[in-house]
């Protein structure tokens, strides 16, 4: 008989309130995988860009889906089965993850439930000292941070650019966050100061004593100057808004220097990076819980910590999603499993 779980799914795409908490069949963990009892899991924006069906891009581009799915990659939970050929894990062990990505980034993650398996080598041990809850709003926030500035980690084709990202050293740098209040943002933040940088955070005022305690050395109100007209000389900037308006930051930077793009799809000024001798790099987050583990003490001495915006019950999904809908998040929005 199958054993029964609960779990946030949706029957077909739209908007918040597609999403619902009902029964589905608990998954069994294949050879090489833990399955966790999920005790919190994280939203992220390529969770709200499935559930509506990635409606921004192309017709041809998005996915068919298949249904009922189950978004979700970031958890954090407790190991309850552990299947064979895992080593160095054991059931009850507390740990976290960021789980299929981007291999499942179409819904094969299934995260957003009690229980959910992953591949042992995307599992990372939940840091001691932080709950479940800030533990689950890390992963692919931290992973997409620590991959972009810190360590690149991995060897994967990357699906923005024909060579492979590289971190610069930030001792001494000047460097520019924008969107440093929301989940990459804030992480980056705080790993640029760790990595000995003068972190230059923007973002609008409401969030600038937050941004200044996560150790920002200056917070630049987006809503009231323009970016481009208060810095320049600047090392690097990662922007973890992307698009477009990307193009933008070219002028603050000095040549030589790096815009490291989060979301780099409509960025449209290579022409003048060429121009004035400026890096344009970007990357596509993967899984690693070797990453997660080497971050792990630096989230459990406090040098990193996770903002939540928002926590909701598994059950009232759906709210969560309508406070993604909302934007402006502080860090980030997360769900409690009971």
């Amino acid at each position: 008989m199958t054993q029964m779980m609960k779990a946030a799914l949706q029957h077909g795409f739209g908007g918040p309130e597609v999403v619902r908490c009902e029964d589905a069949p608990m998954p069994e963990p294949a050879a090489g995988e833990i399955r966790i009892r999920v005790k919190a899991a994280g939203l992220n924006p390529p969770d709200w860009y499935l559930r509506d069906g990635y409606r921004a891009l192309p017709p041809e581009w998005r996915p068919e889906g298949e249904f009922p799915l189950i978004l979700g990659t970031d958890v954090s939970g407790v190991v309850d089965v552990v299947a064979d050929g895992v080593t160095g894990f054991a059931p009850g062990d507390e740990v976290y993850a960021m789980v299929r990505f981007p291999e499942g980034m179409m819904g094969q993650a299934r995260g957003h439930a009690e229980y959910v398996t992953v591949p042992a080598d995307q599992v990372g041990r939940k840091p001691a000292g932080i709950d479940h809850a800030h533990a689950a709003g890390a992963p692919m926030s931290l992973l997409t941070a620590w991959q972009f500035l810190i360590e690149l980690g991995h060897d994967a084709p990357n699906p923005f650019q024909k060579e492979a990202h590289r971190p610069l050293p930030l001792k001494g740098r000047r460097v520019l966050v924008n969107g440093a209040a929301g989940g990459v943002g804030h992480l980056a933040l705080q790993l640029a100061k760790w990595q000995g940088a003068h972190a230059i955070a923007v973002g609008s005022e409401r969030h600038g004593e937050l941004l200044r305690n996560l150790g920002a050395d200056d917070v630049c109100d987006y809503t009231k100057v323009k970016v481009e007209g208060e810095y320049s000389d600047l090392d690097l900037v990662l922007d973890c808004v992307g698009g477009a308006a990307s193009a933008r930051f070219l002028a603050t930077l000095k040549r030589g220097g790096a815009l490291f793009i989060v979301n780099p799809l409509g960025f449209e000024g290579q022409a003048e990076a060429d121009r004035t001798g400026v890096t344009v790099s970007s990357t596509q987050v993967r899984s690693s819980g070797a990453q997660l583990d080497a971050a792990a003490p630096l989230l459990a001495d406090g040098t990193l910590r996770v903002v939540i915006d928002s926590a909701f019950p598994l059950a009232e999904a759906a709210k969560a999603h309508a406070r993604a809908a909302e934007g402006h998040a502080q860090g980030k929005i997360v769900l409690t499993v009971a």
